[in-house]
């Protein structure tokens, strides 16, 4: 689950992690009284907008902008709230459709009044599953181009890998200082500040932070001016807050939808839809897509449960996507009955009376036979399979 930078801030900030200071408005209204207030608290003028969206790269798209003064806030947050941003991290990147900026942050400018003494740094922590460590990369390059600085100059950007039962030492704090050429306070500074960084990135079961830049004051200070931040939705139980900042306008509208009925559903950009129960069958069908030929439309588990309720909202989840050519239905039946699935494939194809792609069912378990009888003699355009090169074969067959 991502947060918005706002939301990020927040929370980095109840772990004592130093933030550029800022209010979210919704309205001009809203904004407004935000300016004010950063006004009064900072007793600047300045000020910045950024557009509040789920994707890097706001700066480059027109979504970040400073004002000098109360007219230029004006002038850069009625622009900024309500525009269609196209980043190169939305959808389609910079040629897309972008995406419909619903909120935006008013913050300190954290550059004044000492811009040429600070020092942008980049700071991510993450997952390594290949090293089955935490990960901390940092480099003295940040800011907008961070991808091309990694591209052209690897050299410059540093990784510390952490292990979990052992935690982030002390000579890795220094390291990481050293490295990004804090001396004296700054030093000291940074060190508490990564180290402040990863307790926040442990204690909120977060799988990413992306602090870009971070960013070193004329007078030492170290404060996260951006913040991005992906949290494990499988820990999301343990942090009912977070979890309520969810913002499903963010979201995949589809993926939305299946997750209020229950299913995992990940939308993909293939032509042949894919109804499994359990994950890793649903990556061994989604392989077998590909080795007969096609492109999976989608990541689709119905758990346990796929009744005919169930199989039907599933099958309405795949269909609203008008790339798809084939459906692909692979349910082992173990915990549930595969004639049960059988009967719920054909209640569901009855009741939506428009499907007009083919439905390939391979059900294989408990009652499979029965289940292959009643598909077969159900008198719909649905074709079974018992074995997954069947079901292949069939696959490339209907597209080709």
């Amino acid at each position: 689950m991502n947060l918005h930078e706002y939301q990020g801030k927040e929370m980095l900030a109840s772990y004592g992690v130093a933030i550029q200071k800022g209010y979210v408005a919704e309205t001009m209204e809203q904004a407004a009284a935000a300016y004010d207030k950063i006004v009064a608290d900072t007793g600047s003028s300045f000020a910045v907008v950024k557009a509040q969206i789920h994707a890097g790269g706001r700066g480059k798209g027109g979504g970040v902008k400073i004002a000098k003064n109360a007219e230029d806030f004006k002038e850069h947050a009625t622009n900024i709230l309500g525009m269609m941003l196209k980043t190169p991290q939305t959808p389609g990147g910079m040629d897309g459709e972008g995406k419909l900026v619903k909120k935006i942050l008013i913050a300190e400018d954290s550059y004044v009044p000492n811009f040429d003494d600070c020092n942008e740094l980049y700071v991510s922590i993450m997952m390594d599953r290949d090293q089955k460590k935490n990960v901390i990369i940092y480099s003295t390059e940040g800011g907008m181009n961070i991808e091309e600085v990694a591209e052209k100059t690897p050299h410059l950007v540093h990784k510390e890998y952490v292990d979990p039962t052992l935690g982030l030492q002390g000579f890795q704090l220094r390291k990481i200082a050293f490295n990004l050429g804090m001396a004296g306070q700054s030093h000291k500074e940074m060190m508490k500040f990564i180290s402040k960084l990863y307790t926040a990135f442990i204690g909120s079961d977060a799988s990413l932070f992306e602090i870009n830049p971070c960013l070193v004051t004329g007078d030492d200070r170290v404060i996260a001016v951006d913040c991005k931040v992906s949290l494990d939705d499988n820990a999301l139980y343990r942090h009912e807050d977070l979890a309520a900042q969810r913002d499903t306008d963010e979201e995949d509208p589809t993926e939305v939808e299946a997750k209020s009925y229950g299913l995992n559903y990940v939308n993909l950009d293939g032509n042949v839809g894919c109804m499994v129960n359990g994950a890793g069958l649903a990556m061994a069908t989604m392989d077998i897509i590909k080795l007969s030929g096609g492109s999976p439309a989608n990541f689709l588990d119905v758990g346990g449960t796929a009744d005919a309720a169930r199989v039907e909202q599933a099958f309405r989840i795949i269909l609203k996507d008008p790339q798809v050519k084939a459906i692909l239905v692979n349910i082992f039946g173990g915990i549930v009955r595969c004639d049960r699935v059988a009967n719920g494939i054909v209640d569901a194809y009855k009741n939506m009376g428009n499907i007009t792609v083919p439905i390939i069912v391979r059900l294989q378990g408990t009652n499979a036979d029965i289940a292959k009888t009643i598909i077969d003699e159900s008198g719909l355009e649905v074709h079974s399979a018992i074995l997954l090169q069947d079901a292949a074969d069939l696959v490339k067959k209907v597209i080709s």
